[in-house]
């Protein structure tokens, strides 16, 4: 029998999971309908799933018939891939009128968000999946393997830096995400993923977070303090938006066109508002410290406004050091396919053990979005998985850990101090 998939929130991520259903699972999946804040983007991803995949157009539910929804489909599971701040509102909903949830990460963005679905999750004894897909690329499980292994004895240190580039990284500062009330800033919503790395990698949790940062490149007064004079609200139709490489240009992608600039005129949303303009409240520059219970320490940077995509990773143990070098290629959500999502330009690891020479580490290839990742994270869903020696099927338990280190961080932020990770929730 056939699993029945409902799916809130048809924005930029949420063809990832219903593309894979309709396409790639139909013998053990079904999609049986789609819930939004926007009609317009529903029919849209409705004429998607009937054009594209050759699928049939799904009842569409707006977002405050969300219960009805789940009460006349009977899903057996609500994929949520709505605004981050909105997660636990329908996974706490969804479990308790019966369903499992599998959320796009961060699973939220709060403490106290986290904390309620964890209370959601032991009053209905339901399950919660968060889809940290970046496990499964390739590379990253050869990370955990070395580490498993024993091949530089127990990790003491790893210094982790991500760059996102000026294409890439600027898109959180067009979106919704520029706003912290929505994301959590990007300690939340994109370092969830680096953190539930360390966390995978290391098999351990985090004890004490210490975090700095501040919006020094994004913003109009950043922009100010650089010479700019010209500024605008949005891109699309604006003259002075013509010759920025920071623009989007929505009318000029047919894709982005369908789900956004023609559903704008219903809820107001504008995905291509400028960079430099007012009202951004996230940071673009961090740098956090985190000790983890087995004692390894990590120092981790994130600059949001780089000249290339990707990121550097060295853990130094008892027996040696590995270092990882990935280059990824640039996109913009919904922008384009989704394969180039996280796709790699190149890739490397090399061990040095303690008192050998250096060596090349062989990494499969992998093909799909997110370093290959991708492909591996649906199967492991929406197939029927095999044993997994590493573990990678994130639970709540990962999703709530993830976040962690990243609301500490922002709470580390406000108050200058080092944050207890255990303080914050209880499990």
């Amino acid at each position: 029998m056939k699993k029945r998939y409902v799916l809130v929130g048809t924005g930029g991520r949420a063809e990832f999971f219903y593309g894979a259903i309709v396409k790639d699972f139909r013998d053990t999946s079904e999609l049986v309908a789609i819930c939004d804040i926007n009609q317009t983007r529903m029919d849209f991803t409705n004429r998607l799933l009937v054009d594209k995949y050759g699928y049939f157009a799904v009842p569409t539910y707006k977002a405050d018939a969300f219960e009805e929804m789940i009460r006349k489909e009977r899903p057996d599971c609500v994929i949520v891939t709505s605004v981050d701040r909105t997660h636990h509102t329908y996974i706490i909903k969804a479990m308790e009128l019966g369903c499992d949830v599998i959320s796009e990460k961060p699973m939220t963005v709060d403490e106290e968000k986290c904390q309620e679905i964890l209370d959601a999750i032991k009053r209905t004894g339901r399950q919660l999946r968060v889809t940290f897909n970046y496990r499964y690329a390739p590379h990253n499980t050869k990370i955990r393997e070395l580490i498993m292994d024993g091949v530089i004895g127990d990790v003491h240190s790893v210094h982790f830096e991500w760059l996102l580039n000026t294409e890439h990284g600027a898109d959180y500062f067009r979106r919704w995400h520029r706003d912290k009330r929505n994301s959590g800033g990007l300690l939340v919503h994109k370092s969830t993923h680096h953190f539930d790395l360390v966390n995978f990698w290391l098999g351990t949790q985090p004890e004490t977070v210490f975090a700095l940062g501040s919006l020094m490149f994004y913003g109009r007064e950043n922009a100010e303090k650089r010479g700019v004079t010209q500024f605008y609200q949005r891109a699309t139709g604006n003259e002075i938006a013509q010759n920025d490489p920071f623009a989007l240009h929505l009318d000029k992608n047919e894709h982005l066109k369908g789900l956004y600039l023609d559903a704008e005129h219903e809820d107001g949303y504008q995905r291509d508002q400028s960079v430099f303009g007012d009202g951004i409240n996230i940071e673009d520059t961090m740098g956090v410290m985190v000790r983890y219970r087995n004692k390894a320490i990590l120092t981790y940077s994130l600059n949001a406004y780089m000249p290339w995509e990707g990121f550097n990773v060295h853990i130094n143990g008892s027996k040696g050091r590995i270092e990882m070098k990935v280059v990824e290629k640039s996109y913009v959500n919904s922008g384009g396919s989704k394969e180039d999502e996280g796709a790699l330009k190149n890739k490397s690891i090399t061990v040095f053990p303690m008192f050998a020479a250096p060596y090349e580490v062989h990494i499969e290839e992998g093909s799909g979005g997110h370093g290959g990742g991708d492909p591996v994270l649906l199967r492991d869903i929406f197939d029927n998985p095999s044993d997994d020696r590493f573990k990678r099927a994130a639970s709540h338990v990962d999703g709530a850990m993830s976040i962690l280190t990243g609301i500490a961080g922002n709470i580390s932020l406000r108050t200058g101090q080092p944050v207890a990770v255990d303080k914050l929730v209880k499990f």
